[in-house]
């Protein structure tokens, strides 16, 4: 019976650089077929399950969907943040001008955005939501890309990479400043507490990745209580671990070593299918028209490119910043549409902006769905079309 499958066909899928991507694009397919069939309320149901315990001094009672979007998303941006660290100290963001790209694309595309969806609803009920188009998603941006493996420069994945981070800490301020009503402040201090004692031992060269996690799970309690996403926990904690000046493996790269597959293959897809349940309804397509629906698609769609890249152009040619090795212009309009996959955090603050508008969340949810499908077929076929062309025009030369 063994030899009837060939195990080195899965092993090399598990290997390659768009097996997480291609996994995670199936999953958003069967999230949506799930969210349209008979099996959406159990499914929904199943999602609001509470999951946890509950003290007098301590709350994990969470639902399925908080699990998910709290705790195994913040394991997601601790990877991230482990490699945005890496690239900071010996990468692509080494020096101060290729790090301040991602910094200042990434402000270009948040304001363009946001002002692009106020002006479409400014004076009306729905301009709170000004913050829906201002996120990037990093899970399905960075999935995307993988799929293109070795067709566009490495420095440019970095550049999403720490763009999208960058993105959604923006994303996460906001959230704290405009859209969270209760903030606890002696949470927030604490946490602050317990991340000056893992900066202290980073200080220390203590190497047992322990060190660094244990402090940072109760980070992520001390965060999340505070009313401030917990996904950010996973970003500092990354930013503790020690590296080493020589060859020798570094408690950084064990642990990206170690988590890069489970999340790829595990953490990213549960997310999807859990995220991107979206029930289709009438008067959906027409809700496209109107203002919330323009101001998001438009946003997304179009407010994404233009922002990042009249930035990056604004600062490389200022001499602020430098483009990642053989990044072009083109790898940066790409780069863009990628930028306007806005996905969770967008319809996270969907729901925050319309919390007693159940129409209006629906609308929201819909256009973030359209504005980031589009933003990402057409990211990615620009993006491969480019590599072709490039490919062809390198053979006469090689001739």
């Amino acid at each position: 019976m063994a030899k009837l499958i060939n195990l080195k066909t899965f092993k090399e899928f598990f290997n390659s650089s768009s097996g997480g991507g291609i996994i995670l694009l199936i999953c958003v397919v069967i999230s949506l077929a799930i969210a349209n069939s008979p099996l959406a309320w159990g499914f929904e149901k199943f999602l609001h399950t509470v999951v946890g315990f509950k003290t007098e001094s301590i709350d994990l009672d969470f639902s399925v969907i908080h699990w998910i979007n709290d705790g195994l998303m913040a394991i997601f941006f601790l990877l991230v943040g482990l490699e945005i660290k890496r690239e900071i100290i010996e990468g692509e963001l080494s020096s101060i001008r290729h790090a301040s790209l991602p910094v200042l694309a990434a402000i270009g595309g948040v304001v363009v955005p946001a002002t692009i969806y106020s002006l479409f609803n400014a004076g009306t009920p729905a301009v709170h939501g000004w913050g829906i188009p201002m996120a990037t998603d990093i899970a399905f941006a960075l999935g995307i890309v993988s799929l293109l493996g070795d067709k566009v420069p490495s420095g440019l994945k970095v550049f999403l990479a720490a763009l999208a981070i960058v993105d959604d800490l923006m994303a996460i301020l906001v959230i704290a400043i405009f859209y969270t009503s209760n903030l606890h402040l002696d949470y927030l201090i604490y946490a602050a507490g317990v991340y000056a004692i893992m900066i202290g031992f980073n200080r220390m060269r203590l190497h047992n990745i322990f060190f660094y996690i244990i402090p940072g799970m109760v980070m992520w309690y001390l965060i999340h209580h505070s009313g401030i996403h917990a996904t950010i926990a996973g970003v500092l904690t990354a930013l503790t671990l020690p590296t080493t000046p020589d060859d020798k493996e570094s408690p950084l790269e064990k642990l990206e070593h170690a988590l890069a597959k489970p999340v790829n293959f595990l953490i990213m897809p549960i997310f999807a299918i859990a995220n991107t349940n979206i029930t289709f309804v009438d008067g959906m397509v027409e809700g496209l028209t109107g203002n919330v629906g323009l101001g998001i698609v438009l946003g997304l769609f179009l407010g994404k490119p233009i922002g990042i890249f009249l930035m990056s152009f604004i600062s490389v040619k200022a001499k602020i910043a430098e483009l990642p090795e053989k990044t072009t212009w083109t790898h940066v309009l790409g780069l863009g549409m990628l930028g306007g996959i806005g996905f969770t955090m967008s319809i996270f603050i969907a729901l925050l902006s319309f919390k007693d508008s159940i129409s209006l969340q629906t609308e929201a949810k819909f256009a973030v769905l359209v504005a980031s499908v589009c933003s990402g077929i057409i990211g990615f076929a620009l993006l491969n079309f480019y590599s072709k062309k490039k490919k062809k025009e390198a053979i006469p030369q090689q001739a």
